[in-house]
Order: C-alpha cells, then structure tokens, then sequence
C-alpha cells in the first residue's frame, strides 16, 4: 500500500478509499468557536444514468518531473522573467520548495529543491519587495509560521522575514486588502483562526486582525464578490461542527464583517471563484472531502450565493479549478481525485450544470493539487494542466490537443 500525506487525513472517510492514506499532522485538540449566520440550503443535483453524452478528449499526458517529497501545491509562474511558464511545488515532506524552470515546449528543466520551513503546506504568490522577480509567502504547518521568499535574476529564492503564527497554517492567499497597492495576506489556521498580515511593499508584513470562527479551515481565496471594490474573503471549514464555505466581506482596510455560511455537510476542502452561468457575477467551487462530491454555489452579485448544487466527479476528490476548456464559452470544471489517481474533466452546460460523464485520465499516485499554465505565458495558447502528485514526489504535464467544440449560442454567453 502506497503512502500518501495525509494533510487532511482527520476529514476523510476510510470507506471505499482505494488507496488509503494513513497518518497526519499531528494529534492535536482544539477549541471550537462557531458564530450563528445566515445559512444556505444545499440541493443535490446529480447526473442521469440516461445520458448519451460523450465528453471531448482534449488533453494528453506529456511528461513527469521529480520534486521533493509529498507535494502539496503546483503553482506555475515565470520566476526567472525569460517569458516562459516555470513551476514551484511545495514538498511537505521534505521541507523544501522545487523550482522547474521551463523551456518554452512543455517540458522542465531537472528541479532545484531549496530547503525552506518546516511543513510547507501551502504558497502564495506576489510582488512583495517591489522588484520584478516574483516572490513567495508560505505557509509552515510544522513551523507556526509564515516564512517569505524573494524571487531573484536567476530563478532561485532567498529567506526572508519569517513570522509566528498561532497555531499550524493551512493555507495562504495574497491580495490588496486595504487599499495601499500593497499586497496583504490572509492565512487560514487549523485551530479555527484566519490572520491578517498587512504589507509595507518592501517585503516586510505587519500582523493585522485576526478572527476566530468555524471549524478546522481548510483552504482560503480572495476576490471582490460584491462588487464593490474591496476584497472580500472565502474561507472552508472542513470540520463537522460547521461543514461550510464562509464569505467574510472586506471592509477595505483589512479588516471584514462576520461572515455568512454556505453549508455543503461534505466537509468541504477547497474553494475558488468562476462564472458557470455567464452572468459575469462570480460562483463558488466547492471540492467536498466526503461523498466524492463538488458543489457549485451560483452568486447573486451582492457577496451572496444561491443554494448550492452538488455534482460528482471520481473517488476522492481533493483539489478543483474552473476555466472553458473547449472554447465554448461555458465554464468548465477540472479536479484531481486522491483516491482513484485520476484527473476528471466535466463540461459546463452554461447555467451551473455539468455534462456527465467527465473525461477521466489517469495520473501518478496520489495527485493532490491542480494548475493551469501556458508553456510560453502567452494567452493565445490552449492551456495545459499540471498535477502535484503527492504519493509519487512528481508534477506530471497534460497538454491540451487544441481541439474545439461549436461555441456556445451568444445568447448563452450573457
């Protein structure tokens, strides 16, 4: 039986896993803080056995690359400002962060692995220091901490300013929160705490507020969802008192108002933004830690969404992103399944729905996270997929075989 990491092996449920996971973190307790909001109802919408659909076969596995042990993110980036797509993982495993430099034609140079903090989990990305090398904020499960990185000229990073945290990170996401043309983070931390770190745009952060709220966090994404000009905060909690994606609306100083709840009872893992019915209002994707699901959460243009819908893709499910894929014009969901190591494709209908069933293709063991990426940084090119295969202590490519469906009618597009 193959090991994988277990980061959030306390949310999952041994049955009809396949390929068990088995340790974690650590045996820790904490004292849960839940405060009474607005809840959604969830509706389940599932796929009929009736359909004929056949889904596109657009991608094609290319090619896997070594990293350091138990991969948790894949983030592409250009690191070294050659105008082509690089890759950075975070290794939980080994402590360390992998650089794989692109060459322009879908494949990566041999990794540089640099040691970093203890347990790097999760990675956010920014121009922190105001020079042109991207730089790196993680987030150190093992270490308390949140250690910063500064991108330099030749593709590698050097340690910067390191700051405690209370207690083990679990994900990290950067933006303006305050209005400064500064970047800010917010960390989501595994005893029911979200900390706010203000930027100075040299690099250096000052801690901000910090709240106390819902159950076990699990993933965190920033996005105006309201409309109005601030960055408002989404945050789920995977632990069974709570069950809930939480939308914390941003004040614009880096501070929010308490949040409202969207319950999905799957203890959720991971959220992010996308427009599934065209109304250029952003939606909610959901990936569950239970029933092998995803729900989506259509949003009403006001910070608030809809009730959720819930779709399945294969055994396991961990890591989710949308983009239109066969250029149609609907938003199209990709997601990486821990337990039946695959990568599942579902194509959107245009109104929050799904075909069914997804195009499934195999991965390494244990594929944990997800990104899209353009080998050259050029738009124009049909994006690729790159998985963070975590049991194998990979990435592996999957290029896009540039075909196209019929575009969408443009009364669907509105």
């Amino acid at each position: 039986m193959r090991r994988y990491l277990p980061i959030i092996g306390s949310l999952r449920k041994a049955s009809s896993v396949r390929s068990m996971a088995t340790g974690h973190i650590g045996h820790r307790s904490w004292n849960l803080t839940v405060v009474a909001t607005g809840l959604a109802l969830l509706v389940v919408s599932g796929c009929s056995k009736q359909d004929t659909y056949t889904p596109p076969d657009l991608f094609y596995y290319f090619a896997s690359y070594k990293v350091g042990q138990s991969p948790t993110t894949v983030t592409p980036t250009d690191v070294n400002q050659d105008g082509l797509t690089d890759l950075l993982t975070t290794n939980i495993g080994s402590n360390t962060l992998s650089i794989l430099l692109g060459n322009g034609d879908g494949t990566f140079r041999e990794q540089v692995q640099l040691s970093v903090c203890k347990e790097p989990r999760s990675l956010a990305l920014g121009l922190f220091n105001r020079d042109s090398y991207p730089d790196v904020a993680l987030a150190c499960s093992g270490g308390d901490e949140v250690s910063v990185l500064f991108g330099r000229h030749d593709g590698k990073f050097e340690e910067g300013p390191r700051y405690p945290v209370h207690r083990t990170p679990i994900a990290i996401a950067s933006a303006d929160l305050n209005g400064d043309h500064m970047l800010d983070l917010a960390v989501a931390l595994r005893n029911d705490k979200i900390k706010i770190f203000l930027g100075s745009g040299t690099g250096d952060f000052t801690p901000g507020a910090q709240y106390e709220y819902g159950d076990t966090p699990t993933s965190i994404a920033l996005a105006d969802l309201n409309g109005d000009g601030t960055i408002d905060l989404a945050i789920t909690n995977g632990g069974p008192m709570s069950n809930a994606v939480s939308i914390w609306a941003g004040n614009g100083d880096g501070t929010f108002r308490l949040p409202t709840d969207y319950r999905t009872d799957k203890r959720p893992l991971g959220v992010s933004f996308a427009d599934f019915n065209n109304d250029q209002i952003h939606d909610l994707l959901v990936i569950n830690g239970e029933k092998d699901s995803f729900t989506t959460f259509l949003g009403n243009g006001r910070g608030t969404f809809r009730s959720g819908h819930d779709f399945g893709a294969d055994a396991g499910p961990n890591f989710g992103l949308a983009r239109d894929f066969n250029g149609d014009y609907r938003m199209d969901v990709a997601i990486v399944n821990i337990q039946s190591s695959d990568l599942s494709i579902l194509f959107g209908r245009g109104d929050g729905t799904f075909e069914y069933p997804p195009k499934n293709y195999g991965t390494k063991p244990g594929p944990f996270a997800l990104a899209t990426f353009y080998v050259t940084m050029k738009e124009e090119e049909e994006p690729g997929l790159v998985t963070a295969d975590n049991g194998n202590g990979s990435v592996s490519i999957f290029l896009h075989r540039g075909l196209k469906t019929a575009p969408a009618p443009v009364a669907d597009r509105q």
